[in-house]
């Protein structure tokens, strides 16, 4: 089975550390975060993996070369200019010839990709979309009124959102949807697909996930690694 990784952002949000290393390499534990998701998806079947590279692409490939040492068959694909989260994988139209993952690289998650990948072909959809439900807590009390009365108030009450998690199954015929060259986010995929009335499932994350886009979620990750990866590796 095929899987592509996005590994071009710049990290911005993550500097000082992104400066020497790109953000897929930064350490958790005694791996990398993109060796962390290339084992979890060879454990589920995924054995030819492509990176989506931009900034320190060199650096990445010298890193993993052809994968071998992970057991997969490992190939670079290097945008000569930002494409966003779903152009990159327009430079690999004549290998995405059958349903394959996407996942952004700078999330961590326990989820069960076979699961998920059996699932999306179930459906048939071009695109399956994982969310995950997101919790936030409110700073201060709701207050609820009907013209100068107060009706009632709620104290710190939770703020409960579903986000897109940046796992993606889709069907090869998507690649139809994505001009060439161009920047082109899956949040613009996903609209021009809605108003063409293509449908779009989404498949809800239960396990453990993470983006590390930010120094406090990086430092959080690395924090609960031990808990949630390592512990699992060593089963």
């Amino acid at each position: 089975m095929k899987a592509v990784i996005l590994a071009g952002g710049l990290g911005t949000r993550l500097r000082p550390f992104t400066e020497i290393i790109p953000k897929p390499l930064l350490p958790l534990g005694e791996k990398s975060v993109l060796e962390i998701q290339i084992d979890r998806l060879k454990k589920y079947g995924f054995d030819e993996i492509y990176l989506a590279t931009n900034y320190k692409s060199d650096y990445i490939k010298n890193f993993f070369r052809d994968g071998s040492q992970y057991g997969v068959r490992l190939s670079i694909s290097k945008e000569e200019k930002p494409l966003g989260t779903a152009g990159p994988i327009t430079l690999l139209r004549d290998e995405l010839t059958e349903p394959f993952l996407l996942m952004n690289g700078d999330i961590i998650s326990l989820i069960d990709f076979s699961k998920l990948y059996e699932f999306a072909l179930e459906k048939q959809a071009w695109l399956t979309a994982c969310i995950k439900k997101h919790i936030t807590p409110f700073a201060f009390g709701d207050i609820f009124f009907k013209g100068d009365h107060i009706t009632n108030i709620e104290e710190k009450p939770e703020i409960v959102k579903y986000i897109l998690a940046g796992i993606y199954v889709m069907r090869p015929e998507i690649l139809s949807l994505i001009p060439a060259d161009t920047y082109f986010g899956m949040d613009t995929l996903i609209k021009a697909m809605l108003g063409q009335s293509i449908p779009v499932v989404k498949y809800e994350i239960q396990e453990y996930w993470l983006d590390i886009g930010r120094i406090d979620d990086y430092k959080m990750a690395q924090e609960l690694y031990e808990t949630h990866f390592k512990a699992e590796e060593g089963e």
